[in-house]
């Protein structure tokens, strides 16, 4: 998999995404906090596994928590992190498959995104990307070439 930069400038404006998706679906985007890390972390662990969840982690050793909540009620519909495997990286991300389609992902691509924005960064490192097209369309951005061995090289694996 390739890493992507995404210019962190002229995002898009997702303020009535967001207020459609509260009205509709009752879905509220927000910064996780501290004490709610275990609940999350399981969530994560059960939904998307153990590397994933370790990154998740990571992000909430930081203050402010570097990771975004769609949450309905009690139910976490998905996540996204970031400065959790390497500096000015954006993911690891993910949404629940019963709730894709809706926009969730880019909600929280965004306002991580804008998070690293206010950190002051200028670009972005998406790393390891699987779905390259949904990050052209949603913030236009661009393969690194040459990026296939990357930070996950030499990651180690069970047996």
């Amino acid at each position: 998999m390739k890493d992507m930069l995404v210019k962190l400038i002229g995002l898009p404006d997702i303020s009535l995404e967001e207020a459609r998706l509260l009205k509709t679906e009752k879905i509220v985007f927000r910064r996780a906090i501290a004490p709610e890390k275990h609940i999350v972390s399981a969530w994560v662990w059960e939904h998307f596994g153990e590397y994933w969840k370790s990154e998740l982690e990571v992000a909430f050793s930081r203050q402010p928590v570097a990771c975004w909540l769609a949450q309905r009620g009690n139910e976490i519909l998905g996540f996204a992190c970031y400065e959790s495997t390497a500096r000015n990286f954006f993911g690891p991300t993910g949404t629940l498959e019963s709730e894709r389609g809706k926009g969730l992902g880019k909600i929280l691509l965004i306002k991580s995104l804008e998070s690293m924005r206010e950190m002051g960064y200028a670009y972005a490192i998406i790393g390891g990307v699987g779905p390259e097209e949904f990050y052209k369309k949603m913030v236009n951005a661009k393969v690194i070439e040459g990026s296939e061995i990357s930070i996950y090289e030499n990651l180690l694996r069970k047996s």
